[in-house]
């Protein structure tokens, strides 16, 4: 049975006992792309919830269904994808609200940073005519007002010289530069949850360290719940306070991001730490599971170290370790 969700709300359980609701839960959400080869299944039964001041980070391979699963909470997929389930956020369905609702909701209170900065902003466009674009959006205010607020955000975003920032185009500023005006244009509309997608993909680490001032600062300055969806495992570390691993379509671990990322308990997210470089880079043997023949038993079975052959007859359900950590795997070590 679905539940609804209210953020801000909580139920009391026995003297003293007092539990808060998520403020963006994700409900047996299925996501499935019609395409000439056939049916791809790009989110399998996914559960998530995601509590006030929560940063989750969403790691796995490229092509695990990360970036999907961000862009269904919008309402953003394109439109051979057909989805089922439930994402609830303050007591409404993003799924089944109208049109109209939906575009209420993205930039104001769903802020969404796209994995490519340069793609995203205008090139022929300032980049003080498209925060302040954004603002005026977001918050109704006048040209000048406006300006104002845009000049504010980038002095809270450590650009040196707001106003020459506006005045330049989106050619003359560095990838970290770039990510910030987003995130300027993201903090634009004050949201309380935050989807950023792979933010450091392609950056050095000079930039990458830029990005999570950024984004930590965006964090701070809203105090917004976040989802950062990366296969950046020590930008995960640092910025998040939770950790969701996605592997062919469905999630194998969830749990703090210390315990996720010190003790794993699911085969493919220990292999998915060493293949890390600064854990020696042992590159995981063979490929994911295809998304239109996945197997009906585990779907890591074919690449696991540890796999055993009861693993080949079932499909592992979620299963809880300890109080706050699941993991779906049959044999943990």
């Amino acid at each position: 049975m679905f539940r609804k969700v209210m953020v801000g709300k909580t139920s009391t359980f026995g003297k003293g006992v007092t539990i808060m609701e998520p403020i963006l839960s994700i409900l047996h959400l299925n996501i499935e792309f019609k395409t000439k080869g056939g049916i791809v299944r790009a989110a399998c039964d996914v559960n998530l919830d995601i509590h006030q001041d929560e940063i989750w980070g969403l790691i796995g391979e490229t092509g695990c269904g990360k970036s999907v699963l961000g862009l269904s909470m919008l309402r953003l997929l394109p439109s051979n994808a057909q989805t089922e389930g439930n994402i609830y956020y303050k007591e409404k369905n993003l799924l089944t609200i109208s049109k109209k609702e939906i575009r209420k909701i993205r930039g104001k209170q769903i802020a969404y940073i796209c994995q490519n900065p340069a793609e995203a902003l205008n090139p022929v466009l300032k980049n003080g005519t498209q925060i302040i674009e954004s603002i005026r959006h977001n918050q109704k205010t006048g040209s000048t007002e406006s300006r104002k607020i845009a000049e504010q955000l980038l002095m809270d975003l450590q650009f040196d010289s707001p106003k020459t920032c506006m005045e330049s185009y989106p050619l003359q500023l560095s990838g970290g530069m770039k990510q910030r005006v987003l995130a300027a244009m993201g903090m634009s509309g004050n949201p309380s949850f935050l989807i950023a997608d792979e933010p450091t993909k392609g950056l050095d680490a000079l930039i990458r360290r830029q990005v999570v001032q950024t984004l930590q600062k965006f964090i701070d300055t809203t105090k917004c719940s976040a989802l950062i969806i990366t296969h950046d495992l020590k930008f995960a570390s640092a910025l998040c306070t939770h950790i969701a691993v996605m592997y062919a379509g469905e999630l194998v671990e969830t749990g703090s991001a210390k315990d996720v990322l010190s003790s794993p308990a699911h085969p493919y997210t220990r292999a998915l730490i060493d293949s890390q470089p600064h854990k020696g880079l042992k590159i995981l043997k063979g490929s994911a599971a295809n998304l239109i023949h996945l197997p009906e038993y585990c779907r890591f079975y074919e690449r696991c170290e540890q796999a055993e052959e009861y693993c080949q007859k079932v499909h592992p359900p979620m299963r809880s370790i300890g109080d706050t950590r699941e993991a779906r795997c049959v044999c943990y070590a």
